[in-house]
């Protein structure tokens, strides 16, 4: 880790903390959610051996970035801008775009608004999804699972982080990082992750505790609002993107997803992955990739092997 190189870039009118490593093509990696430039710990240095420039900023509302006080700070056209505005920093017209989870929405967003900054894309976990004109996302996620859906739970300001505060953020970065059920996230008041919130986590051999120690860290200093407040746009990141509404993302792309990742088991998910849907919606995706037996942090569970997976994509360009 002590080749891994960390500064601070400002952009877009927030200051952006950024780790990297490495010389050539300039691979921007996007984290998601709870997360850190440390997700791709692994990443950044197996790439900066094959040749490649990693670099992993902490997204606006994380870590060492900075987090502005408003919800409304933090929508798909903010951290779009955050991202431009990192490519004008580093002087690259275009780069490789590798994301997950939140990051993987903000970079097909990247992709459909400025196509011309990606060379091509890696999308963990989460696919693009085309707008439905006819229902915002968060009446289509209450219809379907309820309020104590996790995404409804997290859209009161302040509820759902007086709920992690009585859990401690060590249990709740645990229970979201070692979560394997290829099924909805519900957060029932009182209840975590749908069981006890004193019942012990063991942790898996791919997540230490050093690895935990650091997340923890970082959120006990910044507080998981910055991260939430990603959630809280995504019926206004709706009303934005209405002017793109049935636009392709044309940009080349390869799809990778864990087999257990509870994205992948959203209704008609699979569906839409495998039967042409996302195709049709992004007409230069190359290659979908299901990891068998990985779950939503698949960079993190198998770090490896999605490397490997990476490198075999951004080497054809």
């Amino acid at each position: 880790m002590e080749t891994i190189k960390h500064r601070t870039v400002k952009v877009n009118g927030v200051n952006l903390h950024v780790a990297e490593s490495g010389e050539g093509p300039l691979v921007l990696l996007i984290h998601g959610f709870p997360e850190l430039w440390y997700t791709w710990r692994h990443q950044i240095l197996g790439l900066a051996a094959l040749g490649f420039r990693a670099v992993a900023p902490d997204l606006r509302g994380y870590g060492h970035s900075d987090a502005p006080a408003s919800a409304d700070a933090y929508t798909a056209l903010h951290v779009v801008g955050d991202l431009v505005g990192l490519l004008d920093a580093e002087g690259e017209e275009k780069a490789f775009v590798v994301a997950h989870d939140w990051g993987a929405l903000m970079a097909w967003y990247l992709c459909l608004l400025r196509p011309d900054r990606v060379k091509a894309l890696v999308s963990l976990s989460v696919p693009w999804m085309p707008r439905n004109p006819g229902m915002k996302p968060l009446d289509g996620y209450r219809a379907a699972y309820g309020d104590d859906y996790y995404m409804c739970r997290f859209q009161e300001p302040g509820e759902i982080e007086a709920q992690f505060a009585e859990m401690g953020t060590r249990r709740v970065l645990e229970g979201f990082l070692t979560y394997r059920i290829p099924g909805p996230l519900f957060f029932v008041k009182g209840k975590g992750f749908g069981h006890p919130v004193d019942d012990p986590v063991v942790l898996p051999s791919w997540l230490t505790q050093e690895d935990i120690d650091y997340y923890v860290d970082k959120f006990e200093e910044t507080g998981f609002t910055g991260g939430i407040n990603y959630y809280r746009n995504m019926n206004r990141n709706w009303e934005l993107m209405a002017p793109w509404d049935g636009v392709q993302v044309k940009v080349p792309v390869k799809f990778i997803v864990g087999e257990l990742d509870l994205v992948y088991h959203m209704p008609g998910v699979k569906d839409f992955i495998h039967k042409g849907g996302l195709k049709k919606t992004v007409p230069l995706l190359e290659e979908v990739v299901v990891m068998e037996g990985v779950a939503h942090f698949l960079n993190q569970e198998r770090p490896k092997e999605t490397t490997q997976h990476i490198y075999d994509f951004l080497s054809k360009f």
